[in-house]
């Protein structure tokens, strides 16, 4: 049996009717870019592989409350940042689930200096996921959450129930610790290379 080429188009409609072969045409195409977001937030493969089968079936669930653009064109992308909202608010009931410990500092926001960091042109994608996975999971998924998807703080701060200030602070330490893993991780090649 020779199976038709659909289009990404003709693979929603099927979706949004229940057909089985568009849904698994629709997993296929999109495993790897849902893994790519929700890696983000969780460490372990397997958790990783269960968030994005729970987003799957959430995608399947709502297809029908996607809603198109009116430029066809611009389907496949409004369709992408659909999916990764969906993702990223999977991995978050997820990570809430687990109970992790949102406190409150103490500290505020002016005592934590933001310094910038100039990113060597040999950082990888990889190189950066892996310092990602050095943060405390708070600050990773606040990191996330701000720089990554592009929430604001008063966002962030409702979504996993923290005062704002708290997110900014979160954020000023996962920059912070991320510029000493940076630096560390630069000067160890250095020594390497040199």
């Amino acid at each position: 049996m020779i199976k038709k080429i659909l289009s990404f188009e003709e693979i929603l409609k099927g979706c949004v009717k229940n057909n089985n072969s568009c849904k698994e045409m629709m997993y296929k195409s999109f495993y790897g870019y849902l893994m790519g977001i929700i890696l983000r937030y969780t460490r372990n493969i397997s958790d990783s592989e269960e968030l994005v089968n729970d987003t799957f079936i959430k995608i399947f669930k709502n297809i029908e409350t996607f809603k198109s653009p009116k430029n066809p064109e611009e389907l496949s992308r409004s369709f992408k940042g659909w999916i990764a909202q969906i993702a990223s608010r999977t991995a978050i009931d997820k990570i809430r689930t687990t109970k992790i410990q949102f406190y409150v500092d103490d500290l505020l926001e002016h005592e934590h200096p933001v310094t910038s960091v100039s990113i060597a042109s040999d950082l990888h994608v990889t190189d950066i996921l892996n310092l990602l996975n050095h943060l405390p999971d708070t600050q990773r998924l606040v990191f996330n959450l701000y720089e990554i998807e592009g929430f604001a703080h008063e966002e962030i701060s409702k979504m996993l129930t923290i005062p704002e200030n708290s997110s900014r602070v979160y954020l000023t330490r996962a920059k912070q610790k991320l510029r000493t893993l940076y630096l560390n991780t630069s000067t160890n090649s250095y020594k390497k290379n040199g």
